[in-house]
């Protein structure tokens, strides 16, 4: 099998994909300061911003950045560590919450849209093999 060539007609389906409205909206709530909301709110609601930057694999200096941005929206609060005053505890809103809920319904419905037209078979392959993919 010519894998090379396989890889070729997948990164163009690929990107593809990646042009249709759906599918970005996916991608925009996969990234940045959305992925950072989600990981606060499911990781206890109260973590430190390297903790974030690591798991996003990005620098702490691009975390304060999407930190300061989220604060000034209103979604999240900063505040020292009670036990630890080095520390900074970053915990999400009620208003961050509402709004990562939204947007992860969001996201749930356009990716249950797709796995609605590729059929039930073709949509249990996809979960599949996007678990061996990892």
């Amino acid at each position: 099998m010519d894998y090379e060539a396989l890889a070729r007609v997948m990164l163009n389906k690929m990107f593809n994909l990646n042009k249709t409205r759906p599918q970005r909206n996916l991608n925009e709530g996969m990234r940045g300061e959305a992925v950072a909301l989600q990981y606060i709110i499911h990781h206890g609601g109260k973590v430190i911003p390297s903790e974030i930057s690591s798991f996003m694999d990005i620098s702490t200096a691009r975390m304060a950045v999407a930190l300061n941005n989220l604060e000034r929206k209103g979604f999240i609060t900063r505040r020292i560590d009670a036990s630890d005053r080095r520390r900074i505890l970053v915990e999400a809103t009620e208003a961050g919450k509402a709004f990562a809920g939204k947007k992860e319904e969001h996201m749930l419905h356009h990716t249950t849209q797709m796995l609605m037209r590729l059929g039930e078979q073709d949509a249990t392959d996809l979960v599949r093999i996007l678990d061996r993919a990892k």
